[in-house]
């Protein structure tokens, strides 16, 4: 068969260069036994090159890239380690101040604490998540008899339940035991501050703490209580039948169901309460994140106000949503949406004209409480009187 004939599809200087090629193989065919032979030379004498090369080199500069790698680690690496002992490090001092925080507030109507509390006991205490995250936690009970009622304080996003030691102390008052957790990244909690990498963690570590609160409290009737995202969270928590039977209701205060556009997802630096004072205090508080808002975490705020809103109407669960119609933050429409469409035979709202997003940091804010320790009360007196019908 004869030799077909190929197009040489490079510039004109291969007429020149393509016969040369064709020649010196023809030669290294005469020279050798065989063209195998001429390359395993080739590769040979490359070889040897290169030791003899390598020879030359400093000692120093002789490393395998395995030794290369162990000794000196690759800048990705470098940067994780030095971003964990960082994390580290700043969720220690957090969490000293966490526990240097003073969890007894000095008033509660206006008037004095009576001999600092004697009549209330608090602590402070740590919690492994479900991912054995080291989550922070704070505890007010009263004295003088077993509480009626146990409720679980879910804070909102960028604060912590020490914020909440006020309203702690007006449940406690009216016989109510208190809880407080805060997610990772908050608080005196581990993780980085303010970064929340799955907020479907943070409903379970909630669903995790109230079994485990129920486990030392039996048969004590147990509340969920979730500020703006936290309203979100426990919300969720409530959507498992399992958490829903463990609890007599759950009171969402500014709940995230739907954003605003001037919520910390989109803008920063918004007014969240009508009182200066409670402002100051809480933008000046360490343990309150000010930064902007991690990326991750205001996508994992918007995923789980989508899921929700889509949700309104499998909601059962007994609730009590509170919200201020000047609110900036979340959407107070959203609260009424929840409320029209949700199936739960006993639910209650509460729309607060004129207030801001922080219901509980208001210069209202003890009314606010004790609507909803009257709401809880309410609640427990329903589930008594059908509990002796039933008996």
């Amino acid at each position: 068969m004869a030799a077909t004939n190929v197009e040489e599809l490079t510039s004109g200087a291969s007429g020149r260069i393509i016969p040369l090629f064709h020649r010196a193989k023809s030669m290294a065919l005469l020279l050798f036994p065989s063209y195998n032979f001429l390359k395993k030379f080739i590769i040979l004498f490359y070889s040897s090159f290169l030791c003899f090369l390598l020879l030359l080199l400093p000692r120093s500069q002789r490393f395998s890239p395995a030794e290369v790698s162990e000794s000196e680690p690759r800048p990705a690496a470098k940067f994780r380690r030095r971003r964990l002992m960082e994390e580290e490090e700043d969720t220690r001092r957090r969490r000293a101040l966490a526990e240097a925080l003073e969890m007894m507030p000095v008033k509660i109507d206006g008037k004095e604490e009576r001999e600092s509390g004697e009549d209330c006991r608090w602590s402070t205490s740590i919690f492994f998540g479900v991912r054995r995250n080291a989550l922070f936690c704070r505890s007010w009970f009263p004295i003088s008899s077993n509480p009626k009622g146990i409720i679980i304080i879910i804070h909102g996003l960028n604060e912590h339940g020490g914020r909440y030691a006020h309203f702690a102390r007006q449940l406690t008052s009216r016989n109510f035991g208190v809880y407080a957790m805060d997610w990772i990244g908050h608080g005196g909690s581990d993780g980085l501050h303010g970064f929340v990498p799955s907020l479907d963690n943070v409903v379970a570590d909630t669903a995790a703490f109230l079994e485990n609160v129920k486990i030392e409290h039996p048969g004590v009737p147990c509340f969920l209580f979730g500020h703006s995202t936290g309203g979100a969270v426990v919300l969720k928590a409530a959507s498992y039948p399992h958490i829903e039977r463990m609890v007599e209701g759950v009171i969402l205060t500014s709940p995230a169901l739907r954003v605003k556009p001037a919520h910390p997802v989109v803008k920063r630096g918004i007014p969240v309460s009508r009182d200066p004072a409670q402002l100051l205090a809480k933008y000046s508080d360490p343990l309150v994140y000010t930064g902007p808002i991690r990326v991750r975490t205001g996508h994992e705020i918007l995923r789980i106000t989508a899921y929700l809103t889509r949700n309104f109407k499998s909601v059962t669960v007994p609730f009590f949503v509170l919200h201020g119609t000047a609110d900036r933050v979340t959407d107070p429409l959203a609260s009424q949406d929840l409320y029209d469409q949700a199936a739960s035979n006993f639910k209650d709202i509460k729309l607060y004209d004129g207030f801001l997003h922080d219901l509980l940091f208001e210069p209202e804010r003890e009314e606010i409480a004790w609507d909803i320790i009257d709401w809880m009360e309410k609640r427990l007196n329903v589930a008594q009187y059908f509990g002796n019908l039933v008996d």
